[in-house]
């Protein structure tokens, strides 16, 4: 789905759910309300699939406002302190500080984020005036390039892997240029191999535009079912591992239908989700 801004996430499901004719409706990453684009909806037994699509790098395209921080770190937040000067901020320190994103690093989610604080969301604390520092938490950023400085904002496009904040970077970005700033926009383009440009908008989902569940799974080697394998398979039983498979996820294939996800072990196919029948 390609969401529009104005809607949540779980407004997106709704659609799909009445659209659809099933409560069997799940997305994987959620977006903010005021944030547009790549939205990947399950339905029925797909919906077992989710964690191997959340699990795929993301890349979006964001905007960032300097010389103003937030409580949120975007634009539906509270200023915190006086707006700040950042006119001498020039383009080759902004992409400078954009390019020193890139690797491993240890990030702090925004105060009101989903993450958990004590056991209860992050935000629902902050929301009632608590004090809140959620952990931090490993992240990699695998590309931040600046799009285009019309000061006092910075567009830029990142890929990170799951888990990040894109408004932690904006923050963050403020933060190392001295002057403070919040994310205004967010449009998420892909999620692993999936391209918003082959999203389907919300005011005109229909039933045609389902999609086979593999096609939600193109960042992983496919292998091929033989009969005596897909009837082993689909009663969860293991089976020999073909040469060559890397140790990670594989779909299990017969013809265009999708299986099983099975894991490599030892030199053997686990089944770790089964879709088929025998």
């Amino acid at each position: 789905m390609d969401k529009p801004a104005g809607r949540t996430s779980h407004d997106v499901v709704q659609r799909v759910r009445r659209v659809l004719g099933t409560r069997a409706v799940g997305h994987t990453g959620t977006l903010d309300p005021f944030a547009t684009g790549l939205l990947v909806v399950l339905v029925g037994r797909a919906t077992r699939l989710a964690r191997f699509v959340e699990a795929q790098p993301k890349t979006y395209l964001a905007t960032a406002r300097l010389g103003v921080a937030t409580d949120t770190d975007d634009l539906t937040g509270s200023p915190i302190g006086a707006p700040r000067d950042a006119t001498a901020v020039d383009e080759t320190t902004v992409r400078a500080a954009l390019a020193a994103f890139v690797g491993q690093q240890r990030q702090r989610p925004p105060r009101f984020s989903a993450k958990h604080v004590g056991g209860v969301r992050s935000y629902r604390l902050a929301r009632r005036g608590v004090a809140v520092e959620p952990a931090e938490a490993t992240v990699t950023v695998h590309r931040m390039d600046l799009v285009a400085f019309a000061p006092p904002e910075v567009i830029f496009r990142v890929t990170v892997s799951a888990g990040t904040y894109v408004r932690a970077l904006a923050r963050d970005l403020g933060e190392r240029l001295g002057v403070g700033a919040h994310l205004t926009a967010l449009r998420r383009e892909a999620i692993g191999t999936l391209r918003v440009e082959e999203a389907v908008p919300l005011d005109r989902i229909g039933p045609a535009d389902l999609r086979p569940p593999q096609a939600a799974l193109g960042h992983l080697p496919s292998l091929e079912l033989d009969p005596p394998a897909r009837v082993a398979v689909s009663h969860g039983r293991a089976v020999p591992a073909a040469g060559g498979l890397p140790g990670s996820d594989v779909a299990l294939v017969q013809g265009d239908e999708l299986v099983a996800v099975a894991r490599v072990e030892d030199g053997w196919l686990r089944p770790a989700v089964v879709l088929g029948t025998p």
